[in-house]
């Protein structure tokens, strides 16, 4: 359908009433600023990257890269695995960001709208986020640093207290939420000191800890054409490419930050306030805007912060949010002899540096440790309960009027019932195997949300659309989630991987 003013309805997809159409905002109108030029890009623009990149560094980063690398491993072949996802998982977060900048809807509800519709796509959508990202690995995780910080010895995350550790983490990242005027802001701002500060002290730490050979090796690995080393185990092979920046096809869960960030028609749409903020509605339905001269430059504009906001933040600090701890962790083993397992992981780097450099450098990497994966479980937490109540909401007029359009009636209810899901949950296995099977999950989502994404965005405004080449890198992103995903089911379950290296 043709939008050529304002007031048409445009129609998307199916079983969804069709958007309305208005004007886009001027950036300047939604971040309140007379002109924007890079120091406005970066303190109004630049943000909803921050928080997935607050959740990439805790899986990939700091744990599986480090696994599978730093435990007996080596860059080359496995380095180039890193790079290739870092990059696809870019592309694809861009893609899922152009949906909601073009119409305002979150990923969730906008797959309401790929055929056969929200009775299919919603319930398959959230089961598959569900499975992944319920099993509460990163609170495991960080109660375990916390654990080691607060007693000065490192203790199995299967001891209870660092259980009750991991769960007090839960309800602070509760607390965080309910005291947050706008929870998107809150959550970028802390994201904003937590990644600035864990990659600035990596980086600071490895230039003194790591030689200058291992940082030619790591980096010679992410660009050298390999195949992964003889005998890598397909889980962790697949668990890797699967977090190596955030979570492949999952990914579209921290997209919805970009509506309550205001970026184009989010700004229309409305955002999610904590229970200081004053109640704003966020639009059932979503909006886009006229195929005109005017709204086609705008949009230029909202896409151009879209890059910056996903390579210039994103691709960039994903990559050294895996370099940098992978080198360490690489370089602990060759000193010390031993090396990271799934049991360990999140404490390896701190006892192996209290062992070769004393008791200062043992503290200061619990303190990075615990940063990193209270991030990103704040992140995912958050998420859960976001992406939950937002379809619920979108598709459930009868809830929707029950709650008098206010999300935070559901919101915050929802978010105690599932903070005692999760500390549940993490008691049934180790951090490091609960994030492996997470990481491969996310793999599966791959295999399948690329092309519901590239059904969506090919029925935008023209001034929307991707260009051709875009498929044609879905479709690549898509074939090679499928052969990580089905060589970790082939090895798990049948007794081997189809493709044994």
């Amino acid at each position: 359908m043709a939008v050529t003013e304002k007031g048409d309805k445009y129609d998307l997809g199916v079983g969804r009433p069709p958007l309305d159409v208005l004007d886009l905002p001027e950036p300047e109108e939604v971040f309140g600023v007379r002109h924007i030029g890079f120091k406005e890009t970066i303190k109004f623009a630049v943000g909803p990257s921050l928080i997935a990149l607050g959740v990439s560094i805790g899986s990939g980063e700091w744990l599986l890269g480090p696994l599978a690398i730093g435990g007996g491993g080596t860059f080359r072949g496995l380095g180039i695995v890193i790079l290739i996802s870092i990059l696809f998982q870019t592309f694809y977060n861009r893609e899922i960001a152009r949906y909601v900048t073009a119409t305002g809807e979150v990923p969730i509800v906008g797959f309401a709208r790929v055929p056969p519709g929200a009775m299919f796509w919603v319930p398959v959508s959230l089961f598959l986020f569900y499975a992944a990202f319920l099993i509460g690995g990163w609170a495991a995780s960080a109660g375990q640093g916390l654990y080691a910080l607060i007693t000065g010895e490192a203790a199995a995350s299967t001891e209870e207290p660092v259980r009750l550790l991991a769960m007090a983490l839960i309800v602070l990242i509760l607390g965080l939420t309910m005291a947050a005027k706008k929870i998107s802001r809150t959550l970028e701002l802390a994201n904003w000191v937590m990644v600035v500060f864990v990659l600035s002290f990596l980086l600071v730490v490895d230039l003194f800890v790591v030689p200058m050979s291992k940082w030619v090796e790591g980096i010679t690995g992410l660009i050298t054409p390999a195949l992964p080393p003889k005998g890598t185990d397909a889980t962790v092979l697949g668990g890797l490419f699967g977090f190596a920046a955030m979570s492949t096809g999952l990914n579209w869960y921290m997209m919805g930050h970009y509506r309550d960030k205001g970026y184009g028609m989010g700004h229309r749409v409305g955002y999610l306030a904590g229970m200081r903020g004053e109640s704003k509605e966020v639009r059932q339905v979503g909006v886009t805007f006229p195929n005109d001269e005017k709204n086609a430059a705008l949009w230029k504009r909202w896409a151009r912060f879209l890059s910056i906001d996903m390579w210039g933040v994103f691709f960039v600090g994903a990559l050294l949010g895996i370099l940098l701890p992978t080198l360490l962790v690489s370089h602990l083993a060759d000193l010390t002899g031993t090396v990271p397992t799934e049991a360990n992981i999140p404490t390896y780097a701190a006892s192996a540096l209290q062992q070769t450099h004393g008791q200062l450098f043992f503290y200061l990497a619990l303190i990075i440790g615990v940063m990193i994966m209270f991030s990103t479980q704040l992140g995912i937490f958050e998420a859960l309960v976001r992406n939950f109540v937002d379809a619920a909401m979108a598709t459930s007029p009868k809830l929707r009027a029950r709650l008098q359009g206010d999300e935070r009636r559901f919101y915050f209810p929802y978010m105690v019932f599932l903070a005692i899901v999760i500390s549940i949950m993490i008691h049934l296995a180790l951090p490091g195997t609960l994030i492996l099977f997470s990481a491969n999950l996310s793999n599966l989502g791959g295999m399948i949300f690329p092309f519901v994404l590239m059904y969506l965005n090919g029925k935008l405004p023209e001034a929307a659309r991707p260009p051709g080449y875009t498929n044609v890198i879905l479709v690549l992103f898509a074939l090679a989630c499928s052969f990580f995903f089905i060589n970790f089911v082939a090895d798990t379950f049948f007794g081997g991987p189809v493709v044994q290296f």
